[in-house]
């Protein structure tokens, strides 16, 4: 399992290539994740990482013109391991990892697998990394055909990414298996006699909302601030705990629009401590603007029982159907809107707990998502 990323940083990529991989293993499949120098190591699933590099310390998401180095040493790293471990499946999780998979396919005379999560070039543009009209845009994209369209199979976190590869990368339907972020409900569960109010000072009672990843503009921070200083203007009594990073740039954000009385960052949450940490709170929210990522945040906030306000696109909705609170795309006042109506509303607040939990807990185990991937390894490999 290809993974050229700090693995493990405690965000959304990162726990699909742990929870991947940890039912894999549960299921009889024996896994190595080879990934960068960086990170902590999962407990139970095999991690070999590449040769230090001292000047490399980025745990946050995005691109770096640096990587292509260390996606060189991933090469050579997973090469090294492979001509002992001599593995049946190349399972490549971003581009990166499926283009070192193309190169170590002829040498292994493995199968590859992409595991989609998303567009590289659209990534690229969501972090400002280069504009819409740059020769680097053109660049990227012309690769990023290739390596799609190079891949034995895709496996895709949202049938929404599978629709994407067939109309904008022309990938045959044949080559792609939906296979949407689950949830390991031994482990997101909800939790009584918390104790996260009382260490961040928040009253009890107080309604609480809570968001949990990245702290960055695509994933909808920035208009988050917005709906909040619109509560604030209303007076709407309500608490925003945000959990993650980097978070220094929206402290002084939050602080410059006059909100640091209502709104607490907690900085990076531990993958353990993460529930404890959801069950907080009395909704939750999750404002990220990609259309081409899934957001796997949302299963975590399902199956801790929170009610859950989401932009309206196609990944949100199969993930929540009609369980979800949608406000419109982009709208920083209806996503204020829409979470003043819930918490103005606690019956429905309350019947909107129940059934989210009830939800991820039958339809969105990692379980039955293990088994998908296993038949699509079966396929490849041609095995009944």
């Amino acid at each position: 399992m290809l993974a050229p990323t700090p693995y493990f940083a405690d965000r959304g990529c990162h726990v699909r290539i742990y929870e991947e991989a940890k039912i894999l293993q549960e299921t009889g499949c024996d896994v190595r994740i080879v990934t960068y120098h960086i990170g902590r190591d999962m407990p139970g699933i095999t991690t070999e990482r590449i040769s230090s590099l001292p000047w490399y310390q980025k745990m946050t998401a995005g691109p770096s013109w640096q990587k292509p180095l260390l996606d060189i040493l991933l090469f050579l790293k997973a090469a090294s391991i492979a001509l002992d471990f001599r593995p049946q499946i190349i399972h490549a999780h971003l581009h990166e990892g499926a283009f070192i998979g193309m190169l170590l396919r002829p040498l292994l005379r493995a199968p590859l697998i992409m595991d989609f999560q998303g567009s590289l070039t659209m990534e690229c543009l969501d972090h400002n990394f280069f504009s819409k009209d740059s020769i680097a845009c053109k660049i990227f994209s012309f690769i990023e055909r290739i390596i799609n369209r190079s891949a034995d199979a895709l496996i895709t976190s949202s049938t929404a990414g599978a629709n994407q590869l067939r109309s904008s990368w022309n990938v045959p339907d044949r080559k792609l298996f939906p296979v949407i972020d689950g949830v390991d409900t031994t482990r997101f569960f909800p939790r009584p006699d918390n104790e996260v109010r009382k260490k961040y000072g928040i009253l009890q009672g107080k309604p609480l909302v809570v968001f949990l990843g990245v702290l960055n503009e695509y994933q909808g921070v920035d208009l988050l601030l917005q709906a909040a200083l619109i509560m604030k203007e209303r007076m709407i009594d309500v608490h925003f705990l945000l959990m993650g990073y980097p978070d220094s740039a929206y402290r002084s954000m939050a602080a410059e629009m006059g909100l640091a009385d209502m709104i607490t960052f907690t900085g990076r949450i531990d993958y353990d401590q993460a529930a404890s940490f959801l069950s907080a709170g009395d909704l939750a929210v999750s404002p990220k603007l990609s259309r081409t990522e899934a957001n796997g945040k949302i299963l975590n906030y399902m199956a801790c029982a929170l009610p859950t306000v989401v932009f309206d696109t196609e990944a949100n909705r199969e993930l929540l159907g009609d369980t979800g609170v949608y406000a419109a795309y982009g709208s920083a006042a209806d996503l204020a809107q829409k979470i003043m109506e819930l918490l103005a509303e606690p019956e429905r607040l309350k019947m909107l707990s129940g059934i989210v939990l009830e939800k991820a807990e039958r339809e969105h185990s990692w379980a039955a998502r293990g088994a998908l991937i296993k038949n699509v390894y079966k396929q490849l490999l041609d095995i009944k």
